[in-house]
C-alpha cells in the first residue's frame, strides 16, 4: 500500500506546476511495493507486518468437506471467517447479519443458488461476493457478473487462484461504494466510473501501481486536494495520455 504521507498528487485541473507534470516523474522516490496478492503467503506477511485486522469472510458451500477445506485455505492465508452457511439463502442471512469484508460462495447449492444469493446480496450492498464454480460457460460468467459478483474462481483451485480474486473484489467492491457515495447521479457515476478506470489504467502503466493501488492513489488525492475523483482522474489523463 502506498505510503500516504508520500503520496504524489497530481496538478488541479487548470493549476500550474513548476516541478514535474508527469506523476510517474513525481512518483519515482515513492513508488510503493508491488502488491502482495500473487500468493497467500505474502498476503499473510502484509497483514503482520501492518499489524492489521484479517478482513472477515463468510463460506457458503453445500459440501461439507469442501467448505471445511475452503475455511482452512481461507485462514492460513490470513482472513477470519465469521460464518458458514450450506446453501444460498443461509449465506444471504449470514452475510447481512455479519456485514463482512467477503462472502465466497459455491454457484450450485440448494435452497439457493449461489448467483441469485449474490444478486441479493449485491443489491444491499452488504459486502463483494466471489463465486467458485465448477464451470466457466460464458452465459454462466455473465449471469454472474450481471448478478453483482466482483470475481469468480474456476473449480479446481488453489490459494494463489483464491486470494488475488478476493483481492481484487474487496478493491472494485470499495470503488463502487466510494463513488457512489461521492456521485449520486447514475448516468455520472457511469461517466466517473470511466474516467477513473482510464485514469487507473495510466497510473498502473506509468508508476507500476497494482489495481487497488491506483485507486487509493486516486481518492486519496481527492481528499487531500479536495477535487472530486472525476477531476482527480481527467487531471491524471490530461497529464499523462
Amino acid at each position: 500500500m502506498t505510503d500516504s504521507s508520500n503520496t504524489p498528487e497530481p496538478a488541479a485541473p487548470g493549476a500550474q506546476r513548476s516541478d514535474a507534470a508527469d506523476p510517474a516523474a513525481d512518483a519515482a522516490s515513492t513508488r510503493p511495493d508491488a502488491a502482495g496478492t500473487a500468493s497467500a503467503q505474502d498476503h499473510t506477511a502484509r497483514s503482520d507486518a501492518q499489524g492489521s485486522e484479517p478482513k472477515t469472510v463468510v463460506v457458503a458451500e453445500d459440501e461439507a468437506l469442501i467448505r471445511m477445506d475452503i475455511v482452512e485455505m481461507l485462514e492460513d492465508a490470513g482472513y477470519r471467517v465469521v460464518a458458514q452457511a450450506e446453501n444460498g439463502e443461509r449465506a444471504v442471512a449470514l452475510a447481512s447479519e455479519h456485514r463482512p469484508d467477503l462472502v465466497l460462495m459455491d454457484v450450485k447449492m440448494p435452497v439457493m443458488d449461489g448467483i441469485t444469493a449474490a444478486e441479493q446480496i449485491a443489491q444491499d450492498r452488504i459486502a463483494p461476493v466471489v463465486l467458485l464454480t465448477a464451470f466457466s460457460q460464458r452465459e454462466l460468467v455473465e449471469r454472474a457478473r450481471e448478478a453483482g459478483a466482483m470475481a469468480y474462481v474456476v473449480k479446481p483451485f488453489t490459494v494463489d487462484d483464491v486470494v488475488p480474486a478476493i483481492e481484487i473484489a474487496m478493491s472494485r467492491f470499495e470503488e463502487i461504494t466510494a463513488l457512489e457515495s461521492e456521485v449520486a447521479d447514475m448516468k455520472e457515476q457511469f461517466a466517473t466510473r470511466k474516467l477513473v478506470e482510464r485514469a487507473k489504467s495510466l497510473l498502473q502503466t506509468k508508476m507500476g501501481l497494482s489495481e487497488p493501488e491506483a485507486f487509493r492513489w486516486i481518492q486519496k488525492t481527492s481528499m487531500d486536494r479536495r477535487l472530486s475523483m472525476r477531476e482527480v482522474a481527467e487531471a491524471i489523463i490530461n497529464q499523462v495520455a
